[in-house]
């Protein structure tokens, strides 16, 4: 069996400190990779992998602003798509583009859909329904129109988060730096209780940094760290006394919520989008409609068993069950009857 993972080209795989569709491109690759599959990970030059790696890209265009996205991204899918008859299966994590090959090659194709940029995007999604195979990163983020081969749940490496049960006075707001993800409510939240707030992760909106949050941070209450990766990510989550999560959107999946719960960490976070699939409310956390119900729930936190958290992020969104789950979806596809010849057209 060999199995072809197309992975985003914006950063490296695995990312250094930002790239989520990058990190679970990789945790599926290796995961694959530890139970024998013959992995090929398409992804840029300086990735890394336990399996084959194959690049055009050089580096991610968000790590080198001088590559044309729209370039690395069209060399970069056209790679794979070129040998896509030397593989089995594809498993695309690269968004609606390599779906417009998917008439022209016989392999079959999964395609985990992170999230949608765009209702914009789903007529392409629409349009493959026939012949693709979609994948959702939880249940709150489909749309009607299209069809599912499962809902897979993004998996974390267990590894990589340590359990901590003696957390410090701190809350933490761990992510992107945008309205959508409330970080100026976040520092509401942590002054509203007399806690301190350490905001972590890269700044994606510049004005939103410079008038919401910028003019709060003395560095004593509020500190700006930047973005954070490997043991010091470990560290900063398994410390908090809580993950702050106040998003002002319908997230598909929180990735630093999994993490912070792996580390033993509650979360607080908006009741929003795949929110309560992720935070069970009063178990491992608390699902907030406002700064003011967060705040009150800050004062609960003490009522959360730390090892309840850890727990329930074992069981649910470990890389090993993401694999499981995976592996009965690509057993699922390969069972399925070939396109027929007037389906697609193979470009060998």
């Amino acid at each position: 069996m060999k199995i072809a993972i197309l992975s985003p080209v914006a950063w490296r795989t695995p990312p250094t400190h930002y790239g989520p569709w990058e990190q679970m491109a990789s945790n599926v690759a290796e995961g694959l990779v530890k139970r024998g599959w013959n992995v090929t990970l398409f992804a840029t030059a300086n990735s890394l992998t336990g399996g084959t790696l194959q690049a055009i890209c050089p580096e991610g265009y968000e790590e080198d602003r001088e590559l044309d996205a729209k370039v690395m991204e069209c060399m970069h899918i056209s790679l794979l798509m070129e040998q896509a008859h030397e593989y089995d299966i594809i498993h695309n994590h690269f968004d609606f583009l390599p779906l417009t090959y998917s008439r022209l090659i016989r392999t079959p194709m999964v395609t985990t859909i992170h999230g949608f940029s765009s209702p914009k995007i789903i007529p392409v999604y629409r349009r493959y329904n026939d012949i693709c195979h979609y994948v959702s990163i939880s249940n709150a983020d489909r749309s009607a129109d299209l069809r599912y081969a499962a809902t897979v749940y993004n998996g974390i490496r267990p590894g990589s988060f340590r359990f901590n049960d003696q957390p410090e006075d701190y809350l933490l707001f761990f992510g992107r730096i945008h309205p959508h993800k409330g970080t100026a409510d976040a520092i509401d939240i942590a002054r509203q209780t007399g806690h301190r707030l350490i905001i972590a992760g890269i700044v994606q909106d510049e004005r939103y940094f410079n008038e919401k949050v910028k003019p709060r941070i003395d560095g004593d209450k509020v500190s700006y760290i930047g973005p954070v990766g490997g043991h010091e990510r470990d560290q900063l989550l398994g410390r908090a006394k809580a993950l702050l999560h106040p998003i002002y959107f319908d997230e598909p999946f929180g990735l630093s919520v999994a993490e912070a719960m792996m580390c033993g960490t509650p979360v607080i976070a908006y009741n929003r989008g795949s929110m309560p699939e992720l935070v069970r409310h009063g178990k491992t956390g608390f699902l907030a409609g406002g700064p003011g119900e967060a705040a009150e729930q800050v004062a609960m936190l003490g009522t959360v068993d730390r090892h309840a958290c850890h727990e329930w992020s074992m069981e649910q969104f470990s890389v090993q069950k993401m694999v499981d789950d995976y592996v009965k979806v690509y057993e699922q596809v390969l069972s399925l009857p070939s396109p027929s010849p007037a389906a697609c057209q193979d470009v060998r």
